[in-house]
């Protein structure tokens, strides 16, 4: 019931409609924005992935954890709140070795699951969908020591907003394929209430990089946030 009320059910959906899935061949590159070839790619999670244990919260249609797999050679898995972006990523990657799939709630995953791994991301996934203050003690616990935590989130100076000055969540609403929106609530913070957050968990900002299309874009659209296990 929890992944059906949410609008990334909706979304997934749609997608499945318009689109059945079948096998696809792994990206050439990792993205963390929604324009592709924007931004840096796989090296912010480590320079050498090979072998490497890493989980995205949030993974959609797996396209980053085929990613990693196929062209790292890390051992991804990815977690997703809808079954039905779970199946897609299945049917589109199943076939790649290192890449597996698993539904769930990224704050339960992480609360459950007995791994550590060397890094974790979320490409406007769980990290800031969460409260910080239950998301960021669970990652850091799960991360390795000197692991790599990376995230992107929408900007909060997008469109001429400003971030928020408390640690209470906004609303937002996200655009279904269909171009209707639907509602939710996102925390949406600057660099600074973000490393505010990460010290009481044992995380250390390394890296912040706003993202934007240098034609379409007047305002920054995507905060990319890396940080660390101390």
């Amino acid at each position: 019931m929890l992944a059906q009320a949410s609008p990334w059910y909706t979304h997934a959906a749609q997608r499945t409609a318009a689109t059945p899935a079948h096998a696809l061949a792994a990206p050439a590159r990792m993205e963390w924005s929604t324009h592709a070839g924007l931004g840096p790619g796989a090296e912010i999670l480590g320079r050498d992935l090979c072998g490497k244990h890493i989980l995205e919260l949030g993974c959609g249609p797996g396209h980053n954890v085929a990613h990693l797999a196929e062209h790292h050679q890390a051992r991804v898995t990815g977690v997703d709140l809808v079954g039905l972006q779970v199946r897609r990523a299945r049917s589109h990657y199943g076939h790649i070795d290192g890449a597996m799939f698993a539904v769930g709630h990224a704050l339960h995953h992480l609360q459950a699951t007995g791994h550590t791994f060397d890094a974790i991301y979320s490409v406007f996934g769980a990290v800031g969908l969460v409260a910080p203050e239950l998301l960021l003690a669970a990652l850091s616990r799960r991360l390795k020591p000197g692991g790599v935590l990376a995230f992107s989130v929408p900007h909060p100076a997008r469109a001429g907003r400003h971030p928020s000055t408390d640690d209470r969540p906004r609303e937002d609403y996200v655009t279904m394929p269909d171009r209707t929106r639907l509602p939710l609530t996102r925390w949406e913070f600057d660099t600074s209430r973000w490393d505010t957050h990460f010290s009481r968990t044992g995380l250390r900002i390394s890296s912040t990089v706003e993202l934007r299309h240098p034609r379409r874009d007047p305002w920054p659209t995507t905060l990319l946030i890396t940080a660390r296990k101390r």
